[in-house]
């Protein structure tokens, strides 16, 4: 996909996303898991985020995210630089049509999505935790639309100088609608795979998802947007329509 392709993509299909006015397309299926989005290989040239599948599979008492792509999953991370300013993130992205209440934000914020994402240049962890700026890592975000970020673009929403919103307990600090819960991320050969309590995730099995890889890059300012989606490597989709559904895996 190229640069000024998905640019117009990400435009095109930000306002729907946002909104939830997608359109309810039909995934395409797949052989353990009908809801799954298969998306055609080799459309970009970094194989580690070429998506090829995307899934959210209820097994048991888990919904298991799932991206495959093309390449080694993880492979391809940020240069380390020494600064916060302008730091960048790579991220495997699941957009969801459930509200930003589901774990724990104010209700209606923007697009609820699961990030697993690598930024050897920042720590962002929960109080409490260890560092986790050199290994691949899990955050719920709030994404929103701002133009400040580019035409169409969207960015981890902020939260403005003297807001005092509701919270999740694993609230980083950070000025942004972002969460860092105790989700480790498990990447194998190509795919990249989180194991979420179905439990914490109401209306899981009517939810809509799509797939994502990106490149974020934090304001080389440090004000609103703090930190955008500069680059959109893949959609699963392609057009962010959110057509996968959250559905049983098949048993063999």
């Amino acid at each position: 996909m190229r640069r000024n392709n998905r640019r117009s993509v990400l435009a095109a299909a930000t306002g729907m996303l946002v909104l939830g006015l997608a359109a309810a397309l039909p995934a395409a299926a797949h052989e353990d898991h009908p809801g799954a989005i298969e998306a055609p290989r080799g459309n970009i040239r970094i194989a580690d985020f070429d998506i090829v599948r995307a899934a959210i599979a209820i097994e048991g008492d888990s919904a298991v995210f799932q991206i495959q792509v093309a390449g080694q999953a993880g492979e391809t991370r940020p240069v380390e630089t020494g600064r916060f300013e302008g730091a960048a993130v790579h991220a495997y992205v699941w957009p969801t049509s459930l509200d930003t209440a589901v774990v724990g934000f104010e209700p209606g914020q923007g697009v609820l999505a699961l990030a697993v994402t690598f930024h050897p240049d920042f720590d962002d962890n929960a109080p409490g935790r260890e560092r986790n700026r050199h290994v691949w890592h899990s955050h719920w975000v709030v994404l929103s639309p701002d133009d400040a970020c580019g035409p169409g673009a969207l960015k981890v929403r902020d939260i403005p100088v003297g807001a005092q919103p509701r919270l999740p307990v694993d609230w980083p600090g950070v000025p942004l609608l972002l969460s860092s819960p105790d989700l480790p991320p498990r990447l194998l050969d190509s795919t990249v795979e989180v194991r979420v309590p179905a439990a914490e995730l109401p209306g899981l099995r009517t939810t809509r998802f799509d797939g994502m890889t990106a490149g974020l890059r934090v304001n080389a300012n440090l004000h609103a947007p703090l930190l955008c989606i500069a680059e959109v490597f893949d959609v699963a989709s392609g057009d962010l329509s959110l057509p996968g559904r959250a559905m049983p895996a098949r048993t063999r």
